[in-house]
């Protein structure tokens, strides 16, 4: 019986779609964002950045964070790995090393058996141990809808740590991971998936950031953050004007998926990426001869566990390039935008 359930079926939303959107979440967090009068708080709620960052006064920091949602896949261990591999993603986009990590679980009793609550834990244990860190503990409750995720402590040299409103003007953008898995999520909660473009998929949201430690290093990193509910569009955007600049992005440099194309041509396209449109549209240009519609379903596209999005100085793209050569990465090579000073638009995509 339990081969059959389909977990998505009792989520409203998946993934990292489950978001609040952001001009909701900027009304809910009015108020609350001066934290920067906090002895040893190196980075809190005012910079909109992917980790809390704390100082040991000993050179270190520690980096915590917490991420959890609902299924966005119908495999329970398949959604551990990807709950998990998302949740560790914010310690990487850091710059940081995890360390450990502490389970957040909300499961359906009366819907659901503990028996596929074990099955998500024992994914998330999997991408814990591939991360080499421990799923040290946890905290469960008996919820409506089913939830998971992870609070993961990391650490940093506090002269590596990478934060998300820190570009400069001239720096180019990379990005580790191709975009379009809110699209083919959706298609699979239709049921119009093949079989093929699944295991793509998954193998895109289980997949580690981990390069991220290694970025942390290179002091041409200048920001960096990971792409998750909001879009490639929205997280270009809270680095662009955290930092005060606008960016163009080179839209036919923009990696995609495999399928997402395809299931778009079909009108397969989450409800969050309406959403998140409707915070950025007055924020975005196109330039003439760019296929708005497409870029329009892709660019606020929401991602699960996506790639790092990163800011470069030119003179150290060699080096960034390298480091992604190494880390089987070579596809995602060539910078797909660059920041400039602040213009009309926050974004400028063009062809």
């Amino acid at each position: 019986m339990e081969d059959k359930i389909r977990l998505t079926q009792y989520s409203k939303g998946a993934g990292c779609g489950c978001k609040i959107a952001p001009n909701v979440l900027e009304e809910i967090l009015k108020g609350e964002k001066n934290t920067t009068g906090i002895k040893n708080l190196l980075i809190g709620l005012e910079s909109n950045d992917d980790a809390a960052v704390y100082d040991l006064e000993n050179g270190t920091a520690l980096i915590s964070t917490a991420d959890f949602f609902m299924p966005i896949v119908d495999d329970p261990y398949d959604f551990g790995r990807i709950a998990a591999a998302n949740a560790i993603s914010d310690v990487y986009a850091m710059g940081g090393k995890p360390l450990m990590a502490i389970a957040i679980l909300g499961w359906p009793i009366e819907k659901l058996s503990p028996g596929l609550a074990q099955q998500v834990l024992s994914g998330a244990r999997a991408i814990c141990a591939e991360a080499g860190i421990p799923l040290a503990g946890g905290h469960s409750i008996d919820s409506a809808e089913p939830i998971f995720g992870l609070s993961v402590s990391g650490v940093i040299a506090t002269d590596a740590i990478k934060k998300n409103n820190t570009a400069n003007a001239g720096d180019l953008l990379l990005l580790t991971k191709p975009i379009g898995v809110g699209i083919l999520s959706t298609a699979q909660k239709r049921e119009v998936m093949e079989s093929d473009h699944q295991k793509i998929m998954i193998d895109s949201m289980s997949k580690l950031n981990k390069i991220g430690q290694t970025l942390g290093s290179i002091k041409g990193v200048t920001a960096m953050t990971d792409v998750t509910g909001f879009g490639l569009l929205g997280h270009c955007i809270e680095i662009a004007e955290g930092s005060n600049l606008s960016a163009d992005l080179f839209y036919a440099k923009i990696p995609v998926i495999d399928g997402a194309k395809e299931y778009l041509a079909k009108r397969v396209v989450p409800d969050a990426t309406y959403r998140n449109w409707n915070s950025y549209s007055t924020k975005t240009g196109f330039e003439k001869g760019v296929n708005v519609m497409e870029a329009f379903n892709l660019l606020p596209d929401p991602q699960t566990n996506g790639g790092l999005l990163i800011s470069v100085n030119p003179d150290c793209l060699k080096e960034v390039q390298d480091v992604f050569i190494a880390n089987g990465l070579a596809e995602f090579i060539e910078p797909i935008g660059a920041f400039k000073s602040k213009g009309e638009k926050t974004i400028l995509v063009l062809n």
